[in-house]
């Protein structure tokens, strides 16, 4: 079965009151996320069913800067209403950007004002102003006129792949160790990628000051749950939902069976990420149907 890739994106205007308010505002967009894709999906117009994805709490771009957005994992269909049949994806992308984008804008601002309403914001700083209602309502209409970001990647690989993208970027939090080149006389040099610049790979050297105060940006509120659930992957019925959903799904063919997949091949041939020189051996292979069944976290260093 294949699944999709969403990311939702917060406008750059909402930067700053979410550094101010980190709880509230990721909880917001958890919310604002879950809601509108499970809405979507359900409408008979686009897919007509219900859904189950994962999703994961990113705060930062590739330059460290605040940046937050939600990836969502999604197996491309769901169940119909009734459960009694698996409905599939029938478009190249799974549901629409610019629907998801409107929907989102609505519910998120719909629930910030909520917010404002009952006390649940701070303002400090250069955000002080926004204490007024006639100042917060003004953000809100700005922010009502902004086209909101969904980007959706067509549908990818099977459970592997997934597995593949939990690995890479669940836990970590900011920069991975393979992008930090070096550090010396209090300056910090890593790599990122230039997405304005067709994905070209540059440097970038910071004061290790302000590298660390970027990296303190994405420090997440204590007890805060940056990967969630939801739809029919939600914890308090996923094993049933999915023992579901493997019966009304094929059969999938025997791993054992099968030639060595694209995300196996790229594993054997990797180098080692120290001396560059070595090739790395796999020692053992975990099939990714048993760990998702079972709901384990993993992590590993794809860096």
């Amino acid at each position: 079965m294949p699944y999709c890739h969403l990311v939702f994106t917060l406008p750059q205007q909402l930067s700053a009151l979410a550094l101010q308010n980190p709880r509230v505002l990721y909880s917001i967009l958890f919310r604002a996320v879950a809601e509108t894709l499970l809405t979507i999906a359900a409408d008979p117009r686009r897919l007509g069913a219900d859904i189950g994805f994962l999703a994961v709490l990113h705060t930062w771009n590739q330059k460290m800067l605040h940046h937050p957005h939600l990836h969502c994992v999604v197996p491309a269909g769901g169940l119909s209403v009734d459960r009694s049949r698996w409905i599939a994806c029938r478009r190249p992308f799974f549901l629409p950007v610019k629907v998801l984008g409107r929907m989102f804008r609505g519910k998120f601002l719909a629930y910030l004002g909520a917010a404002f309403r009952n006390h649940k914001l701070r303002f400090t700083g250069a955000l002080a102003h926004l204490k007024k209602p006639v100042e917060f309502e003004r953000l809100v209409r700005h922010l009502r006129g902004v086209n909101w970001v969904v980007y959706s990647k067509r549908p990818f690989g099977g459970p592997e792949h997934v597995i593949q993208y939990l690995a890479r970027y669940t836990h970590r939090v900011a920069i991975a160790n393979g992008r930090l080149l070096e550090m010396r006389d209090g300056q910090v040099t890593f790599r990122w990628r230039d997405s304005a610049d067709n994905n070209t790979q540059k440097l970038m050297t910071l004061d290790a000051v302000e590298f660390t105060r970027r990296y303190l940006l994405h420090v997440l509120p204590p007890g805060f749950v940056k990967i969630r659930h939801f739809g029919f992957l939600a914890n308090r019925n996923r094993r049933e939902a999915l023992r579901l959903c493997r019966s009304l799904l094929p059969a999938a063919p025997d791993p054992g069976s099968t030639p060595l997949t694209d995300i196996r091949r790229r594993a054997v041939e990797r180098k080692c990420p120290r001396c560059q020189i070595g090739k790395l051996h796999i020692i053992g292979w975990i099939p990714a149907q048993q760990l998702i069944s079972f709901g384990v976290n993993v992590r590993l260093d794809t860096s």
